[in-house]
């Protein structure tokens, strides 16, 4: 796992309609939460309404939130673009969902699977990545979003966020075959 601390990777990528965002552009005055994630991952879906009701909730205060979606389209074309939208709008999320089609993003921030969770301060350095939850499809504990909820609201209070966390847990990215 990439050591608290550790600064956010710059990037630039296109949304599924094609509209480019910069790292830049997306945090926050006061945090930035980037989610890797994907449409089929059932473990993204077991959450997704719980990913919209979190930015709806934390977007205002001042934390940016930003999905990159790095799976291989070709071999999983239900993570596609057209997908991406559908899946954006069924599950109301309002933050830019990209799609890092190189996968060079994924390796720069050092993700392993959807979803994927990190969060950094205002300082733009990394101090949660972790899991939303102990929820998991098929298991009886609720979605709450207990363990990132606590890690945003100590970047909102300005208080430290525990250095003992729990990483997440989901399907592995979905990575194109080496040539």
């Amino acid at each position: 796992m990439v050591p608290l601390g550790t600064p956010m990777p710059e990037f630039t990528l296109p949304d599924a309609s094609g509209q480019t965002h910069t790292a830049q552009q997306v945090c926050g005055d006061r945090g930035t939460l980037v989610i890797f994630m994907c449409n089929h991952c059932p473990f993204v879906v077991h959450i997704a309404d719980m990913l919209g009701s979190l930015a709806s909730r934390y977007m205002p205060q001042g934390i940016g939130v930003v999905g990159i979606n790095s799976n291989d389209i070709e071999a999983y074309p239900q993570d596609g673009p057209e997908a991406m939208i559908e899946f954006a709008r069924t599950h109301d999320l309002k933050f830019p969902y990209l799609l890092d089609a190189s996968q060079e993003v994924a390796r720069a921030f050092d993700a392993a699977c959807t979803p994927d969770f990190f969060l950094y301060a205002q300082s733009r350095r990394l101090v949660y990545r972790g899991q939303l939850d102990d929820a998991r499809p098929g298991s009886d504990a609720p979605v709450s979003g207990r363990d990132l909820i606590a890690a945003m609201d100590a970047v909102l209070e300005g208080t430290p966020v525990p250095h003992e966390q729990v990483p997440s847990l989901g399907c592995n990215i979905k990575w194109k075959a080496a040539d």
